[in-house]
């Protein structure tokens, strides 16, 4: 396999690369669930028109990993409470993310909601920048997956201060780290997920094929455990499981995107 990077456009560029490519199951993309969340925040055509529900098919989901509220050692805070004790002395406290539209974006601003504050928003090009940025100080405070800051985590050079997602997460990448729910943060949960596309006219004994493949490889006790150890739980499953999950997000972040007016910024 070869592997070709397409940032850009809450991941519609690469999905539009995938939708346009030759239906014949050799060009795949692989993404997190912005692909589901981005529409509903981007200007209408973005990314070339691309109709993520409808120009892709789904091939299988193969990877989740949990939402983290993240803190630069040097923004001076270890715990939620005070966090929001800060923001709210601090009313342009900015927050990263890995992109407008992505579940990162969101979580973000669905924490600033549930609290009643008001954060600025700053994107970038993807989880790894976000991170960098957030180790380098030029952001303080990141709203990031598990998988994307684990290694940074136990370094010491990013500081967990909650998860977003209905109960803890059992790793020792988060040690006694607690939900925003256990903190009195309520409604903020979120995670994020990875799927496998390819073109839309694909035939489905080839998505068939290609869904048995992974499922082969996820199944893998030594793939299993090395992306354990990062923070990343494979899935696996149906293709239909898959688009199950598009289904929901997409429903999902239009109503949250329209009660909290989310846009692109």
């Amino acid at each position: 396999m070869v592997v070709e990077n397409r940032p850009g456009v809450g991941g519609l560029v690469g999905a539009g690369a995938v939708a346009k490519a030759t239906p014949d199951g050799s060009t795949l993309l692989l993404a997190p669930n912005t692909l589901a969340i981005s529409p509903h925040v981007l200007p209408k055509g973005a990314g070339g028109g691309i109709d993520v529900q409808k120009d892709l098919a789904p091939v299988i989901a193969v990877a989740t990993t949990p939402m983290l509220i993240v803190a630069n050692p040097t923004l001076g805070t270890t715990t939620i409470e005070q966090l929001i004790a800060l923001a709210k002395a601090k009313p342009d406290l900015a927050f990263g993310s890995a992109g407008n539209g992505s579940p990162m974006h969101f979580a973000g601003e669905m924490f600033a909601s549930a609290v009643g504050l008001k954060l600025m928003h700053v994107p970038y090009r993807g989880v790894a920048p976000s991170v960098t940025a957030a180790i380098g100080g030029e952001v303080k405070l990141l709203f990031v997956a598990l998988g994307g800051a684990a290694q940074h985590l136990e370094s010491g050079r990013l500081l967990a201060l909650a998860v977003a997602v209905a109960e803890r997460v059992r790793t020792p990448l988060l040690p006694n780290v607690p939900t925003l729910t256990e903190r009195g943060v309520k409604g903020v949960e979120v995670n994020a997920w990875y799927g496998v596309f390819t073109a839309a006219a694909t035939p489905g004994a080839t998505i068939a094929t290609l869904n048995e493949a992974f499922n082969e490889a996820v199944r893998q006790p030594d793939m299993r455990k090395r992306l354990s150890d990062a923070g990343i739980e494979l899935r696996g499953g149906t293709p239909q499981e898959l688009a199950e999950l598009m289904r929901q997000d997409d429903q999902r972040y239009a109503r949250i995107a329209r009660e909290l007016t989310i846009t692109a910024d």
